[in-house]
């Protein structure tokens, strides 16, 4: 029997709002350093890359950074908390609400706005990086949303210094 359009519409609310409440603690958990959530977010065998909008657009494979796996996730952590040393600042996340492009009751497929600001002490906050996330989820034990990948597309041609954190 198929589904009647308010049944669609509020399928597609509710995955709107888990989405965003998803993201809403994906950019919290950055932002407060809290990496093991961050990986806990992720499938075990997700994807995670940080790409240019001029490679994306032209198909191209190079990224900023290309993560696979928790692994590499739990790896990057490590050097951001371990070994890294820069010059200390405060991100701030601000993620757009949530398109959802498909929802088969799997997997839900959804892009989201987003920009990071970076704040050094005793100084103004900057920009950071702005650009798009382009999500496949899918959902794991009692119904939570997991990234089995997530692409952060960015607009700007340059980073300024370095990618450090993730995005």
């Amino acid at each position: 029997m198929p589904m009647r359009p308010h049944a669609l519409a509020v399928s597609i609310l509710e995955s709107q709002y888990r989405v965003d409440q998803f993201n809403a603690a994906y950019g919290d958990c950055l932002d407060r350093g809290d990496f093991d959530a961050w990986i806990a977010m992720f499938t075990p065998d997700c994807l995670y890359k940080v790409i240019p909008r001029e490679n994306f657009d032209a198909g191209l494979p190079l990224c900023t950074m290309a993560l696979e796996g928790q692994g590499m996730l739990k790896d990057r952590a490590y050097g951001v908390s371990n070994t890294l040393f820069h010059a200390p600042y405060y991100q701030r996340h601000v993620i757009g609400v949530a398109r959802i492009l498909s929802d088969d009751g799997q997997t839900i497929q959804a892009t989201a706005n987003y920009a990071v600001f970076r704040t050094k002490p005793g100084s103004v906050s900057e920009v950071y990086n702005v650009g798009r996330y382009l999500d496949r989820f899918v959902y794991g034990e009692r119904g939570a949303l997991l990234l089995e990948e997530r692409l952060c597309v960015f607009d700007s041609e340059l980073i300024l210094n370095s990618l450090i954190y993730p995005i």
